[in-house]
């Protein structure tokens, strides 16, 4: 079914720079984002080699929080299918996943639901291929944050193999997965770049304690004292970022914003583009 590359990346570690966490309640659970498992199943297993089919999608509950933000639950049942590169063969995997979303507008609630169920069902779907797709983060015995660095810095050195090399006419994913290493570089500059005008606009505010109520505060210097409702941005948490309180604000942190800004827009924040932060007051929050 699967070529002797296909084979030996599926075995190899789990990459721990692809590894993500986020806390709930008193737990840190560790995930892969839902993005990064599609992009790697494009790259192991080729474009046009695999798809899925959602098998069911229905809603499970549907209420209204103190806040009056419609929380609404999604199960979701996904079917995966990949064939070999012949498309003679193939194999089939189906799993379930769930999903919530809190939103003003029972709409967006439905929405954010729904999507964050299918990916999570197509997720532990793929798991069942092993590692590469963070089927080992279910180990407990494993510390796939704490790995060797000398194994870490020989991982990055690799380059990704053509994983269909016995048939010429098939696309050479190699320079696939050079692009996805050039796109992560890239995305790590924008991020200093980034932080770097944050500091700065962070030390104009100190300079002009005035400021601190007329603009939207910075990220880099704030307090999370958590006096807010945080069950109301339960959908942020389950996609990696997290809300602190700072000034009178409320900020949401964590990589790839821009991906989420439709999630992060639903749960009322603004985007202020001087820091590239998303706000709201707290009173407004209350």
């Amino acid at each position: 079914m699967f070529n002797k590359n296909q084979i030996e990346v599926l075995n190899k570690e789990l990459d721990s720079n692809r590894i993500k966490t986020r806390e709930k309640g008193n737990v840190s659970l560790s995930y892969i984002e839902g993005f990064d498992v599609i992009e790697t199943a494009n790259i192991i297993f080729g474009y046009g080699n695999w798809s899925y089919l959602i098998s069911s999608l229905n809603q499970v509950s549907q209420e209204q929080n103190h806040n009056q933000n419609f929380v609404v639950c999604y199960k979701a049942v996904v079917k995966l299918i990949i064939k070999d590169e012949n498309h003679t063969k193939s194999i089939s995997r189906q799993d379930v996943g769930f999903g919530n979303g809190v939103a003003k507008t029972l709409a967006d609630a439905h929405e954010n639901a729904g999507k964050e169920a299918v990916t999570d069902a197509l997720k532990r779907a793929m798991r069942s291929f092993g590692n590469q797709f963070g089927n080992s983060l279910y180990d407990k015995t494993r510390n796939h944050q704490n790995q060797d660095s000398s194994y870490q810095a020989n991982q990055n050195q690799q380059q990704k193999p053509n994983y269909n090399q016995s048939h010429s006419t098939n696309t050479n994913f190699k320079g696939v997965g050079n692009q996805q290493q050039t796109a992560r570089q890239n995305q790590t500059q924008n991020q200093t770049t980034q932080q770097q005008v944050q500091n700065q606009n962070s030390r104009n505010v100190n300079q002009n304690p005035n400021n601190q109520h007329n603009n939207p505060p910075q990220q880099n210097s704030f307090q999370n004292n958590q006096s807010f409702d945080q069950y109301e941005y339960q959908p942020l948490y389950n996609l990696g970022l997290d809300v602190i309180e700072q000034n009178g604000f409320l900020v949401v942190t964590g990589n790839n914003q821009y991906a989420y800004k439709d999630a992060i827009k639903a749960c009322g924040f603004r985007f202020d583009s001087a820091s590239k932060s998303w706000y709201k007051p707290v009173e407004s929050a209350a």
